[in-house]
């Protein structure tokens, strides 16, 4: 069936199936609920629950519990060891998906089955449509940031690896990917390379190679495609000799890597002296993706939530082609699409595809703690909400940790914009700060930077209970130098820009102290995403994580060892 599909990929039968499926939500949620309890009905979770056999919302709500990772650790544990396949799913379990683990300090184990592989093809093939409606692009290739990380093999043999990666690696992303005429630029062996620094140059190499056949610049976060710019910004007149003469840094030693690279670089002296004249002309790298890449038609990532501090820097690189925020999904799943690729990456909306798992909202209003969650046709516009999921790959009731607001209806299937994760990041007493807190503090206090023309590279928080009262502590990284005055202003305005009344009525006390400012020596985040590679996250799904845990030692321990300085706020 999807290899049919694949050969003949029309963008308006991918719409009109989404069309029927969202005009009628309700009754497609209940089938799937039906669909995913029939099949498992047998397995060891839900027999415990005590549904026998029913597979109705109702005796579903009523048997079977709210969850979180951590309940659902010990099964998958399980799994991973090889115990009884049939624990959360009838069809055994073949893959292990690892969370970025920036949030935790370490990667969670979540299944993975060819169920999942289908509804995340059906997901791109759904926004890619509504894309190529308002952005239509014809045969060329995408310059795709996109890495692989390390696979391991479990206890129990099963296949363990980040999620990009088992999507990357499966036949089925291939195809897919050259049925919407977006083909990679670069060969498997980069994508799959073991030195992340070497694939990112080569990526940036073949990207200018097929310079004119690129139409997409992407990669799965916005960071990544910062992150790969950042990097040409120092590496470009290498990657131009490296055209000029046809011959592959020697940096670059990885035999397979070489190999491939070998096939595709040859010399080419006109095209060098194009790009070195491009990259001359420049004011600032303002607009470098569309003057090298002419005919790229939109950047195209993950770009809410912890990526929408990176915007900014996006934008001056894109030089005014569209930024469009791909699909809102987790490791756990997918959950909706961007069918309204026109709006901006702060306003991204997704409509969920009723027709990939159950879902069920928490109401977070005021006064309405403990309620009972609402199917996804009976949330209300203008509403915020917990997100919980129910899908084929063993999650029941699983409470996914995402605040959502609802931004209007597709037909009778909800839009939803991200808000947060909703554990709290920073909180001492009975402050309650999130990760949007945080991150709305951090631009008002970058805006004073950017009159001074400089900018916050990456940033990073942490709770200090070592001092009495405890405290917050913010890490920059920035651009350039500064004096102390500005930083000094900056620190003030971070600390008033807590607006949470618990936070700033314990400040006014004292029982919160004054908000320190750090600032870290370039390359200090840097470090950080070495740290993650090393330990076998994938660059394409990490995050900078935005609080970090006093368990998190490793990371604690570069940012402190990285301060050059700090500044005490004096705005209480």
């Amino acid at each position: 069936m999807l290899e049919k599909m694949e050969e003949n990929f029309d963008p308006e039968t991918i719409i009109e199936e989404f069309e029927a499926l969202s005009k009628d939500a309700e009754r497609v949620q209940r089938e799937t609920l039906e669909k995913i309890l029939e099949e498992n009905g047998e397995t060891e979770y839900l027999q415990r629950s005590g549904l026998n056999g029913r597979t109705d919302p109702n005796s579903f709500k009523a048997f079977v519990p709210l969850v979180t990772h951590k309940d659902l650790e010990p099964y998958i544990q399980r799994i991973a060891d090889g115990h009884s396949p049939s624990i959360l799913t009838s069809k055994p379990i073949t893959t292990i998906s690892l969370s970025s683990g920036t949030t935790q300090g370490k990667p969670k184990f979540v299944p993975f089955n060819d169920e999942l592989m289908e509804s995340t093809m059906q997901i791109y093939k759904t926004s890619f449509a509504f894309r190529n409606r308002e952005y239509p692009i014809g045969n060329g290739k995408a310059l795709q940031f996109i890495y692989s990380s390390k696979q391991f093999k479990t206890k129990g043999g099963l296949t363990a690896g980040t999620a990009t990666t088992n999507v990357y690696r499966n036949s089925q992303f291939k195809k897919t990917m050259k049925a919407m005429q977006t083909p990679c630029c670069s060969p498997d062996e980069v994508i799959f390379g073991p030195d992340f620094h070497q694939s990112l140059y080569c990526h940036l190499l073949c990207g200018l190679i097929f310079k004119d056949q690129v139409q997409v610049v992407s990669s799965t976060f916005a960071h990544s495609i910062v992150h790969a710019f950042r990097t040409f910004e120092q590496v470009w007149e290498e990657l131009v000799d490296n055209i000029r003469n046809g011959i592959l840094s020697s940096q670059i030693t990885v035999t397979s890597i070489r190999l491939s690279m070998g096939k595709i670089l040859k010399p080419d002296p006109i095209l060098a002296d194009k790009i070195y004249d491009k990259c001359l002309g420049l004011s600032n790298w303002y607009g470098l993706i569309k003057e090298l890449f002419p005919n790229t038609k939109y950047v195209y990532g993950i770009m809410t939530g912890s990526m929408e501090p990176y915007l900014n820097k996006l934008r001056h690189y894109a030089g005014g082609l569209p930024l469009l925020s791909a699909d809102y999904g987790a490791s756990e799943g997918w959950i909706g699409a961007n069918v309204n690729p026109k709006l901006p990456p702060e306003l991204a909306t997704f409509a969920v595809l009723p027709n990939i798992g159950y879902f069920e909202f928490i109401p977070l209003k005021e006064g309405l703690n403990g309620q009972d969650p609402v199917g996804l046709t009976e949330v209300e516009n203008g509403e915020e909400y917990e997100i919980i999921v129910t899908n084929f790959a063993g999650l029941y009731r699983y409470r996914l940790g995402d605040i959502v607001k609802i931004k209007g209806f597709h037909n009778s299937t909800p839009e939803l914009q991200f808000i947060c994760r909703s554990n709290l990041l920073l909180t001492i007493n009975i402050d309650k700060n999130t990760e949007k807190d945080l991150q709305l503090s951090v631009e008002a206090a970058a805006k004073l930077l950017s009159e001074e023309k400089q900018e916050v590279v990456d940033f990073t928080s942490r709770v200090d209970l070592s001092t009495d009262p405890g405290h917050y502590v913010i890490f920059w990284e920035i651009s350039g130098e500064l004096n102390d005055l500005v930083l000094e202003k900056c620190c003030n305005c971070l600390d008033t820009s807590f607006v949470d009344a618990g936070y700033v009525s314990s400040r006014k006390v004292n029982a919160i102290g004054p908000l320190e400012l750090g600032i870290v020596k370039k390359g200090t985040f840097h470090k950080i995403l070495d740290h993650y590679v090393g330990l076998g996250a994938a660059v394409s799904q990490f995050k900078t994580p935005r609080c970090v845990g006093n368990t998190n030692v490793v990371v604690l321990q570069i940012l402190s060892s990285n301060v050059v300085k700090s500044y005490f706020s004096t705005a209480f």
